[in-house]
């Protein structure tokens, strides 16, 4: 016996940066839209791209220090 979903549509308005792509994106999520798999992969993804900045950030300030 397969479980019939329904569907509905939602309109999100708001001002720009109101979070009207975060509201719905996090609703997803809760609701369990969003495979651990797929969460996973977006926080090793999430900790390179945070590790690249840290080091970028680290040499640009290098080269504004003065040098001794």
């Amino acid at each position: 016996m397969s479980k019939e979903k329904t569907y509905i549509n939602i309109v999100i308005i708001g001002h720009i940066n109101s979070g009207k792509s975060t509201t719905p994106h996090h609703l997803i999520y809760k609701c369990g839209g969003i495979d651990n798999r797929t969460i996973e992969k977006r926080l090793l993804e999430l900790a390179r791209l945070q590790s690249l900045l840290r080091r970028l950030n680290e040499s640009s300030i290098q080269h504004l220090l003065p040098k001794s």
